[in-house]
């Protein structure tokens, strides 16, 4: 989780101002009242807390493929697809509690997965201002990945590596995993199918670097990208306003018989 320099700061602040000012969510179906927000710190969006849908509208659910995603996955998934909430933009799901990335194109078709590292600690949100903190004073409790919808950012760390920032204020991004420190095994880690072990990094998400190189990096190299950070403590619906996209029409088809 490393904290930039302020030369590098000073450019973002730019940068997120002029976000603010371009950003729109552009779907169609949100008919809901637009608000400014702030996610857990992150880059300030226009999100929109999609209607119920209705029973006549068309059913959109995410293409999966062949993977086996968490029901909180899927149901995260279901809705972007449905609400259109990723405004024609490819999108990343990071499920924390399976400790897996899925990584979407525009239309909800899934690109590619694979198991992540993510923050030692449990929790949702990030400590306010750790992002402006020395990395050596982040307390073990601290280093949370935080739950939410953020627009992801190319960028690069004080190393001059190139990595996609999540959270920036908070310092979290999404980057090739490090095997600096032998003792962390962050390599084994992420190869053992347990995921109670992939809990090791101050807050950043780690993913392979073959998996970074071929999926997460070109999907923000000419545009941007959505990234949904599902909750482990918070209700999913309370993060992102979201609905289940099946049930509801179920219910009111049978209704109508």
């Amino acid at each position: 989780m490393p904290v930039e320099s302020p030369k590098f700061r000073d450019v973002r602040v730019r940068k997120r101002a002029a976000i603010r000012k371009t950003l729109t969510i552009g779907a169609a179906t949100l008919v809901a009242t637009l608000t400014l927000g702030l996610v857990s710190g992150s880059i300030p969006i226009l999100s929109g807390v999609s209607p119920p849908p209705s029973s006549q509208a068309a059913v959109r659910l995410a293409d999966f493929g062949d993977a086996s995603p968490s029901p909180q996955a899927r149901h995260v998934a279901d809705w972007v697809a449905d609400s259109r909430d990723n405004a024609h933009a490819d999108f990343i799901i990071v499920d924390k509690r399976a400790a897996r990335v899925y990584v979407f194109d525009a239309d909800a078709r899934l690109r590619g997965t694979s198991p992540v590292l993510l923050g030692a600690a449990f929790g949702d949100d990030s400590v306010p201002g750790i992002g402006t903190r020395p990395i050596v004073e982040v307390r073990p409790e601290e280093r949370t990945t935080p739950a939410g919808r953020f627009v992801a950012e190319r960028g690069r760390n004080l190393k001059g590596e190139d990595v996609v920032w999540v959270d920036y204020d908070a310092a979290v991004s999404m980057h090739r995993v490090r095997a600096t420190k032998p003792a962390e095994r962050r390599l084994e880690r992420l190869a053992t199918p347990p995921i109670d072990d992939n809990r090791i990094s101050y807050g950043c998400i780690n993913v392979p670097v073959a998996f970074y190189e071929a999926y997460v990096s070109p999907t923000v190299a000419t545009h941007r990208a959505i990234v949904y950070v599902l909750p482990e403590v918070k209700p999913v619906q309370q993060v992102f306003g979201s609905y289940d996209v099946i049930a509801p029409r179920q219910l009111a088809s049978l209704k109508l018989k």
